[in-house]
């Protein structure tokens, strides 16, 4: 019965990506079975598209907005802020950068199915594929001369720094502000409603654009998505062994090893089962205190770390963008492009954390400041983000419980375990 019980909860966690997964699924079969007759039905893909371009520019604006603004400028963390602000910073880089050692090596192919998808879109939507191309400057990169220009999603970066100006400003308003404050709070709410509610038809959606796709590019695709996802869910598993292994150990040495290892199952098989960080803080704080981790150091940084900290975000930025930058005909490896990734994955590990349905928020923001093409780039980019989700959300969650051991390392040295095991 129990066993019974656990199984329901599982399914019911993972609910909307079975249904997405069935959705793709489907999709497929049915571009496969029936080829080209399959463009009858690309406009429901195209609905579900345009509802998702439409909520883009509010649903970002008042998420960064009201982020900011519900800041408490009177909160000093201080020297244990700075820590794990260190912490954090430090494994997301090197998660990234594992990742992108392994795509270097292991590059995805700039092959005919990724050129003709892009090529195809570009057909399908000639301005908006193109529109990328407009700003030249840094200046038109970050700002714009009109408050209209920034409902337009080719100037997302400005609409990001707008956002967070605004945000600062109600703050620095103080009294003043709390009205303006209340209502970013409420309409960001409205918002990540109305993104739940067309999430709704995503199954829908993208099983229409991917029947699309397999009936006119062929059964081919498989391979184009096989490749990146296998490398990926191989690269997780290692760094989730190994390197968290080393985290542990520069943490407490061999102690902090076995400690670590020794309560970390019911987390990690919270965050399988959980799909989700949030959901997870609770059995990572009582694995926290099982590693005997300070209660005033677990407290901060397990839920702090819980929307902020993406070690297997900044991974999946990685491989989306390897796969987008092969579509697109891009050179991955080019020497200039290595501060441009590892900045967007650090912001996009950050940014995905708030927002709900896979970080589509910080999928949508790496898309714009590469200028690639939205329409066909992101139904990409949501299906890996799908298709890696339990394992990336293993990474993010049981990073934040490594993160509070290195954190204690740091904030009381290294013989802090010793001196709380029994003697």
């Amino acid at each position: 019965m129990k066993f019974a019980l656990q199984a329901k909860d599982i399914l019911r966690n993972y609910a909307n990506i079975l249904y997405l997964l069935i959705g793709i699924t489907t999709g497929c079969v049915i571009g496969f079975l029936f080829g080209n007759q399959v463009e009858s039905i690309k406009f429901i893909g195209d609905i579900f598209l345009n509802l998702l371009f439409t909520a883009i520019i509010p649903l970002v604006f008042f998420t960064i907005a009201s982020s900011i603004a519900n800041l408490q400028s009177s909160e000093r963390l201080g020297k244990l802020f700075a820590i794990v602000a260190a912490v954090f910073l430090t494994t997301v880089i090197i998660s990234a950068a594992v990742m992108m050692l392994v795509m270097l090596a292991f590059p995805i192919a700039q092959d005919d199915t990724l050129r003709n998808m892009a090529a195809q879109a570009a057909l399908d939507n000639p301005v908006s594929s193109n529109s990328n191309t407009s700003a030249t400057g840094l200046a038109q990169v970050l700002t714009v001369n009109d408050f209209s220009e920034l409902m337009a999603r080719k100037n997302m970066l400005a609409l990001i720094l707008f956002s967070l100006l605004v945000g600062f400003a109600t703050l620095r308003a103080g009294e003043k502000g709390k009205a303006f404050a209340t209502f970013l709070n409420s309409a960001n709410e409205v918002m990540k409603q109305l993104l739940a509610i067309i999430m709704k038809i995503a199954p829908l959606g993208l099983g229409a654009y991917f029947a699309y796709q397999v009936g006119v590019f062929g059964p081919q695709l498989i391979g184009v998505y096989a490749h990146p996802l296998a490398l990926y869910y191989i690269t997780c598993a290692a760094y989730f062994f190994i390197f968290f292994s080393l985290y542990a150990y520069f943490s407490a040495g061999k102690q902090g090893v076995t400690v670590f290892w020794k309560n970390n199952l019911t987390p990690s098989m919270t965050a399988i089962g959980t799909c989700s960080s949030i959901a997870t803080i609770p059995a990572n704080l009582l694995g926290a205190e099982k590693m005997m981790v300070p209660a005033y150091i677990r407290n901060i940084v397990i839920p702090l770390g819980a929307p902020i900290h993406k070690d297997g975000s900044s991974m999946s930025s990685i491989i989306k963008l390897a796969v987008l930058f092969a579509m697109f005909g891009k050179d991955f490896s080019a020497p200039e492009m290595l501060f441009a990734i590892f900045g967007i994955t650090v912001l996009v590990s950050i940014v995905a954390g708030g927002i709900p349905n896979g970080g589509y928020i910080g999928e949508v923001f790496a898309i714009t400041a590469f200028g690639f093409p939205m329409e066909q780039a992101l139904p990409v980019a949501m299906v890996i983000g799908t298709l890696v989700d339990p394992i990336a959300t293993l990474l993010n969650a049981n990073g934040d419980l490594i993160a509070s051991m290195m954190v204690t390392r740091i904030a009381e040295g290294k013989h802090w375990l010793n001196s709380r095991l029994p003697s």
